[in-house]
């Protein structure tokens, strides 16, 4: 390059004289010697250049461990490699000033704290499941492919929302690679329940209805980060299959936040990202209020009044062959159910009154969001050792990932099971109201045009007397599924019921809205 030529001493060297090398995938490149002032300098120059002649507000920096090369041949030989990675980072934040939004690649983890907004946690994604020759395919960890950006995504996803926006690397959407759907699928759902940073390469006019709809049904994202539950105890070569979110109405927080001005701003400039914003930035490590309710509540979605509490655990195979797969028992449980939250300080203005009906009933609806099923489980209590310790199993694909929606039956109440529009089967819903005498009136958010399902729990046998209309017009509507009482599984409570539904996002007057009557 002509820096090289024009300035050979700015080159980190190692100890022979030579330049030292970067290792990367087979490419030689230099490394700019960052305690060297006059190379600070020049990457100070660079970065307020884009930044103030070019107009960009988002910019990401890649290949920067290069900084921190090892070898002797530097300008300032007392500095270790960990202080020049640290002058490198400040030089780049200080010429990019604080609004700008830094993405920080192929970074040492620890430096970038509080230089960088967002982090490549992950290897690079890749068109194929392992790496490609003329890679070498035995190294599963570090080389592009999207097994690796999987892997990495799940075992440091608890930095995401903490130190930074995590950065998986793109989703793939596109056909012209060698990924299944179930692999494509699998992406999504980890970047979905692990909460990293949505980002596309693919022209999006070239890619399928089939692969669109995928990214529909994750988008927009939640602001809230699961929790990998296998993190430590996977022997899948350090790929772990479980992870959970949970969804509840029990606070305030979504109230709170459409009550803001700032809300209000995002409706008129079509900001879809600004429920996730708010809740990633309540989400975000406080020093000063580490507590163990503040960490359930980083895994919350927080959704509308009368949605009720839930479970939300996605499992994958990563296995080369198809495998039965199983939801450990006390993975299903919601934080309410475990009675961790009896003692939480939380102020009773943040916190709405309890349902009385919460507690009643022994079963559980269990909704497998990518298949669309349904299934009726029955669990006695946590302390039941006539349980089983797997209550949910299902067969998967090589390479498929499914996400479970576990909630407890309410008798005598209705209740909002799942969709197909979102993954979360709730951020979907702007409101749900069941205080009509057996009417259920749902309002479905229309800021982006949508048409699937819903499913809901109709406390009824008889459902021949069931009117279900979708924005003032009768909708197609069907039963998948009965749902037993504690008298035993001959005996029902409801039934299942889906509906088709189609959202406009025309602004026309009920646009979004359900409403059944049974």
């Amino acid at each position: 390059s002509e820096v090289v030529k024009k300035h050979p001493e700015w080159i980190i060297r190692n100890d022979r004289g030579a330049p030292a090398n970067s290792s990367n995938c087979g490419k030689f490149f230099y490394g700019l010697d960052a305690t060297n002032p006059q190379v600070r300098q020049h990457a100070f120059n660079a970065v307020r250049r884009a930044v103030k002649d070019w107009g960009f507000q988002v910019l990401k920096i890649d290949f920067l461990y290069a900084a921190c090369l090892e070898g002797n041949g530097k300008y300032d030989l007392s500095m270790t490699r960990a202080e020049a990675m640290h002058l490198a980072l400040q030089t780049i934040r200080e010429a990019a000033g604080p609004n700008v939004f830094l993405i920080g690649c192929g970074c040492p983890i620890g430096t970038g704290i509080g230089y960088v907004d967002g982090m490549r946690v992950s290897a690079d994604t890749g068109p194929t499941w392992y790496p490609a020759l003329p890679l070498p395919w035995w190294d599963h960890g570090t080389l592009p492919s999207l097994r690796a950006m999987i892997r990495n995504s799940m075992t440091r996803a608890s930095m995401g929302h903490r130190w930074w926006l995590n950065d998986p690397d793109c989703l793939l959407l596109g056909e012209s690679t060698s990924l299944t759907n179930e692999e494509v699928i699998s992406a999504a759902s980890i970047i979905a329940m692990t909460c990293g940073m949505m980002l596309l390469s693919d022209d999006l006019t070239k890619v399928s209805l089939n692969r669109m709809k995928i990214l529909t049904q994750i988008f927009p994202m939640t602001g809230v980060s699961g929790v990998v539950l296998d993190l430590h105890t996977t022997k899948n070569k350090g790929l772990p299959s479980l992870t959970r979110l949970w969804c509840t109405d029990r606070y305030r927080h979504l109230e709170n936040f459409r009550a803001t001005d700032s809300f209000m701003q995002s409706l008129q400039e079509e900001d879809f990202n600004a429920e996730a914003t708010y809740f990633g930035r309540q989400a975000a490590f406080d020093f000063e209020n580490v507590s163990a309710v503040q960490e359930r509540i980083r895994s919350c979605i927080h959704v509308a009044n009368g949605m009720g509490t839930w479970t939300v655990v996605s499992v994958s195979n990563w296995e080369d062959q198809p495998r039965v797969m199983h939801v450990p028992r006390v993975a299903i449980y919601s934080p309410p159910e475990t009675g961790w939250g009896a003692h939480d300080d939380i102020p009773p203005s943040s916190v709405r009154s309890e349902d009385e009906e919460d507690g009643v009933g022994t079963g559980y609806h269990v909704f497998a969001f990518w298949s669309g099923r349904y299934k009726w489980i029955s669990i006695k209590g946590k302390d039941d050792d006539d349980s089983s310790p797997y209550p949910i199993s299902q067969r998967l694909h090589t390479h498929e990932t499914e996400i479970f929606h576990i909630k407890k039956v309410t008798p005598g109440k209705p209740q909002y099971v799942g969709s197909d529009l979102h993954f979360s089967c709730g951020h979907e819903v702007l409101s749900f109201d069941t205080t009509e005498k057996n009417k259920v009136k749902i309002n479905l958010k229309t800021e982006l045009s949508r048409v699937g399902h819903v499913f809901l729990f109709i406390p009824t046998v008889d459902t021949s007397h069931v009117n279900v209309s979708v924005a003032g017009k009768p909708s197609r509507w069907s039963v998948i599924g009965n749902v037993p009482d504690d008298v035993g599984p001959s005996h029902c409570c409801g039934r299942i019921i889906r509906l088709m539904v189609v959202i406009h996002s025309d602004k026309s007057e009920k646009d979004g809205e359900v409403v059944v009557d049974y």
